[in-house]
């Protein structure tokens, strides 16, 4: 048996591309076999609409703002692990962990790849089936959830089931969709007030974008956090946007280098400012402010961020 993976709850979009990734490439054309909930609170849905999944194919997971999506093809599953839910995936005779919320069962991959009714199925350009730190394609899988508070939600969704998931109708475009381009961002940042970090943790402006992000893309793009957007130019707004851009994609290849194989480990030590207070900035040298204000911590450089 390979060496379990563990995932942490990770609620931005570089962490939960890359959680995103990983269990597909684990899961993809493997049958659900069996699910449990022994934390009946974080299921939204019902015991028959759960067992009903058994013997469909995994098509796909994917990433929609802070939620990962299970196609099942017929159903679906989707994920809200919000800031305390920790996904894993284990043999099925693994150590069990301590108050696990769900527990669903898959079964052994076919040896060639597709699923048991023909389809060939696409595989993310990371990690690639091979890696070790994966579980094996041939032995079963426990795909695990817990969640020490409940806060994290998964939402059952069968065909013909009308089931609202909470922050789903709100979101806006993905930060790193295509289709959101420097013309759909300027037209849309328009409609938007308030200060810039409050702005791209707004879901409905751009999904995808919490709270050490906007403070790493305000740092790239020069901008102080606490600035109105009603206050920008329009070379600023465009370099907003190709702030978000480029940080989004360095921390994605950053975590593909060093999440593996703690997966289960938040990885924020490689950010370059936020919860940096103190340090010096390392792009003008100046000692990087923090303020705490809403249960949220906000890191800026004062020297090169107006």
């Amino acid at each position: 048996m390979r060496r379990t993976a563990t995932f942490g709850g990770m609620p931005e979009l570089p962490d939960l591309a890359i959680l995103a990734d990983a269990i597909d490439t684990s899961l993809h054309g493997r049958a659900f076999v069996a699910g449990t909930t022994p934390q009946s609170l974080v299921l939204r849905g019902t015991q028959a609409e759960l067992a009903a999944l058994g013997g469909q194919d995994l098509l796909e997971v994917y990433r929609r703002g802070k939620f990962l999506v299970f196609n099942f093809g017929h159903d679906r599953m989707v994920f809200n692990p919000m800031l305390t839910g920790r996904l894993g995936l284990a043999g099925v005779a693994d150590k069990k962990w301590p108050q696990a919320a769900a527990l669903f069962t898959f079964a052994a991959a076919a040896a060639d790849g597709h699923s048991d009714k023909g389809r060939s199925l696409r595989l993310p350009e990371w990690p690639g089936a091979d890696a070790e730190w994966l579980p094996a394609r041939d032995e079963p899988i426990e795909l695990r959830y817990r969640d020490a508070t409940r806060m994290g939600k998964i939402y059952l969704m069968p065909v013909g089931v009308e089931r609202v998931v909470a922050g789903w109708d709100e979101q806006g475009p993905d930060a790193d969709d295509p289709a959101l381009t420097i013309q759909v961002w300027r037209e849309r940042i328009g409609r938007y007030h308030g200060e810039l970090k409050n702005l791209l943790r707004n879901q409905a402006f751009v999904a995808g974008i919490g709270n050490a992000y906007s403070d790493e893309i305000l740092w790239e793009a020069r901008l102080a956090p606490f600035r109105k957007r009603s206050s920008l130019a329009s070379d600023e707004i465009d370099a907003l946007y190709e702030a978000t851009r480029d940080v989004l994609d360095w921390a994605i290849a950053q975590l593909r280098r060093l999440v593996p194989p703690r997966l289960e480990v938040e990885q924020r030590e490689f950010l370059r400012v936020h919860r940096k207070g103190g340090q010096s900035c390392p792009r003008c040298g100046t000692r990087i402010s923090e303020v705490s204000a809403g249960g949220f911590v906000t890191s800026y450089c004062r020297g090169c961020q107006r």
